[in-house]
């Protein structure tokens, strides 16, 4: 039964791919940006008024520097490699 089944799938199928049909993910990181950039700020948003209304200022205040750095990863591309080559220089660890 198998055989009928592989039999009756066009060659082209089951051939392998071409070069030019690899996977493209050169806008990935754009696009999880996109889904996630607004979900990311409704949610800080929400927990933010969330902590002012009841008083809770110290937690407020740590959750907003947490929001801070993690929007910081998120929205701006290539932070963590530039960093780690900046404290690299900095130790005079040669990256080449």
């Amino acid at each position: 039964m198998l055989h009928h089944i592989m039999a009756s799938i066009p060659h082209e199928i089951l051939a392998a791919p071409a070069e030019n049909d690899e996977l493209q993910t050169d806008q990935l990181a754009d696009w999880l940006r996109q889904i996630f950039g607004p979900l990311f700020l409704v949610i800080v948003s929400i927990v933010a008024i969330f902590f002012l209304f009841t008083r809770e200022i110290t937690r407020f205040v740590q959750f907003i520097v947490l929001a801070i750095g993690i929007g910081v990863v998120f929205y701006v591309p290539n932070i963590i490699e530039t960093t780690a080559k900046a404290i690299a220089k900095a130790l005079g660890v040669d990256i080449t």
